[in-house]
């Protein structure tokens, strides 16, 4: 894979770019929007401290070899509305979230797009992306953007500690691969018909 490491990206509504010194108040927005965060795994943010010790490991990801934590902003501003995020590790998680403000517009599903041709120029093989079964918008974001889905899990979820059944969807990046099949053997997978 090429070293670089989150370069801005432009779509016609948005600018993709680091989150920077400065972004700690769209943070917490973003962070501890209820709505926002209900299928997320951390529970919602409720100090600044909170935000800036986020901002740090952002700063400090960027730092890495190879990172992939955009901050989504509308053309025209620059407070940081979403994010954008590429977990590293063989699964390459996909994830994404957008102010409750913003849903129903495209947006995230338009800066995915932009993210996942870029990441088609590093040579990464492929991304997945999982989203809770009871949160269907997350899913018809990834069948947007061409991704595949393989199959559904169920994992007691951390931190919260709540059982949750994961739809598990994934991008080819270089040519065919098979899925990824973590998460089959280390929990309970099965095959769920998608209407």
């Amino acid at each position: 894979m090429k070293n670089e490491n989150t370069p801005r990206l432009e779509t016609p509504r948005l600018i993709l770019r680091r989150f920077q010194p400065g972004d700690e108040d769209a943070i917490l927005e973003i962070y501890s929007e209820k709505e926002t965060n209900t299928f997320l795994p951390w529970y919602p943010m409720t100090t600044r401290q909170e935000a800036e010790k986020k901002l740090a490991g952002y700063l400090e990801g960027y730092g890495q070899p190879f990172g992939c934590q955009y901050a989504i902003t509308l053309r025209g501003e620059d407070h940081p509305i979403g994010y954008i995020h590429l977990g590293e590790g063989d699964s390459w998680d996909f994830g994404y979230a957008i102010r409750r403000a913003y849903w129903g517009q495209g947006l995230v599903t338009e800066g995915a797009e932009a993210v996942l041709r870029w990441l088609e120029t590093t040579g990464l093989p492929y991304v997945t992306a999982t989203h809770d079964r009871e949160n269907p918008g997350s899913g018809r974001v990834m069948q947007k953007l061409g991704m595949r889905y393989c199959y559904s899990y169920r994992e007691q979820w951390q931190p919260k500690d709540i059982p949750v059944v994961f739809r598990l969807y994934q991008l080819d990046l270089s040519g065919p691969h098979p899925d990824y099949e973590k998460y089959r053997t280390q929990y309970p997978s099965f095959v769920e018909e998608l209407g």
